[in-house]
């Protein structure tokens, strides 16, 4: 048996949250590995819909669930989380959930320096959550964040503050913030530390005892691996790395723990935000991709870019995060296009390129090069088996596998969970 990561190879909202779903079900433990708030998971469970930020899929499953060192926590936005999915039905305990003691913090000043420094910068802006997760990285990165363990230590909070806010003050008289109140800040996180220190926990210990009984172990990644701080479409990316190299680093495990990777690819392309974008539709193509896929972020609720399939940019992410399989998501909303397209290169004047160019200039000059796809009038929407798929349909996939180098281990036709064809169980390996 295999433990399984599972990163998104686009620019996130892939349907993670049902293959995810789908997977939990059969993992015994589950962890998150990277990220904040900012990501999103919409989870439909019978009549039941769920919609997670912070918290594991496998929480509604009732598995083991861990959030990770990689992540960093708003612990008022995940006890609101707690709140609102407890009010669904499903109870969140300490034996069912563990915090990652050595987690940094989203603060209030977090928020504020995000929206501040959004408003600021105008038309150059990045297109951010406002949710404080790219201050927190900063913080974390520039050694002067507060963690979870901290919380557990009132009498040196004082100090931890005192040098975070040397810096956060700086910044704000830039923005024209006024100082932070600290002693507020501190009354605050003293509240809150009655909360949230029963989940905390050495996840890293707990996950390596998981390893030694033999459990399988879900690697839960947020966003996805063209958003990635390293290897996305900088500067618009998050602050993390989405990749699947992050899942030992954010859990706590070595990287021969981690095993399997399943790369989750929506059967076109969307974005939310800022960016280069190079299949992007601004027609009624992309409109109707768009009201068919019903594509709106789920933290956010804006709507998303839509696009064609690039396997240029899934290659590249295949390469980069060594999937060993793809989860096609989403290919019922292409029922009944008569042209499908696919990009299968980049040109720039009478240049072209296998791959996305680094260089912000190159990302927004290149032009897809398309290849036209025979598209199917039947129905996909809810096939489990080959057998009810139209040929066509087959052949796209098929093209998919070829012009990406991965095979497709699961097949989407819903956001119904069972509504998954398995051609390879990830968790076999």
């Amino acid at each position: 048996m295999a433990n399984v990561a599972v990163v998104g190879a686009q620019w996130g909202d892939e349907g993670k949250g049902k293959i995810v779903d789908w997977l939990s079900n059969r993992a015994d433990v589950v962890v998150r590995f990277q990220g904040g708030h900012n990501a999103g998971h919409t989870l439909v469970v019978g009549d039941q819909v769920y919609k997670l930020s912070l918290l594991p899929s496998g929480v509604v499953q009732g598995k083991p669930s861990f959030i990770g060192n990689g992540v960093v926590v708003d612990p008022w936005a995940l006890l609101a989380e707690i709140g609102r999915i407890e009010a669904q039905g499903v109870k969140i305990t300490p034996d069912l959930l563990a915090l990652a003691d050595n987690a940094c913090l989203i603060l209030p000043i977090h928020r504020e320096l995000d929206s501040a420094r959004e408003a600021a910068a105008g038309s150059s802006r990045i297109g951010t959550t406002g949710r404080g997760i790219g201050p927190a990285y900063e913080d974390k990165v520039g050694r002067r964040a507060i963690r979870v363990a901290d919380l557990a230590d009132p009498a040196a909070l004082d100090a931890k503050i005192d040098r975070l806010l040397t810096h956060h003050d700086a910044l704000r008289r830039g923005l024209d913030l006024p100082p932070v109140d600290s002693k507020a800040l501190i009354a605050e996180l003293i509240e809150v530390a009655v909360k949230v220190l029963p989940f905390a926990r050495p996840v890293w210990r707990e996950l390596d005892e998981c390893v030694r009984r033999g459990d399988k172990i879900l690697f839960e990644g947020a966003q996805g691996a063209l958003l990635d701080i390293d290897h996305g479409t900088y500067p618009f990316v998050t602050s993390s790395n989405t990749v699947a190299g992050q899942a030992a680093a954010g859990s706590g495990l070595g990287p021969s723990r981690v095993g399997y990777v399943l790369g989750i690819v929506k059967a076109y392309t969307t974005r939310v935000g800022e960016g280069p974008f190079p299949t992007e539709l601004k027609d009624a193509t992309g409109q109707r991709l768009g009201e068919r896929g019903h594509e709106f972020g789920t933290v956010t609720g804006r709507p998303r870019r839509c696009g064609w399939f690039d396997a240029v940019l899934v290659r590249q992410s295949i390469a980069v995060n060594g999937i060993d399989g793809i989860a096609l998501t989403k290919l019922d909303v292409l029922d009944g296009f008569e042209t499908l397209k696919i990009c299968v290169g980049y040109r720039i004047g009478d240049r072209t390129f296998d791959y996305l160019p680094s260089g912000l200039k190159d990302q927004s000059a290149v032009e897809p090069i398309y290849e036209d796809i025979e598209g199917w009038s039947e129905s996909t929407r809810g096939a489990r088996s080959w057998r009810e798929m139209p040929a066509n349909a087959i052949k796209y996939v098929r093209r998919i596998e070829e012009l990406t180098g991965a095979p497709v281990a699961l097949l989407g036709t819903s956001p119904e969970r069972e509504d998954t064809i398995l051609m390879r169980d990830p968790f076999q390996g």
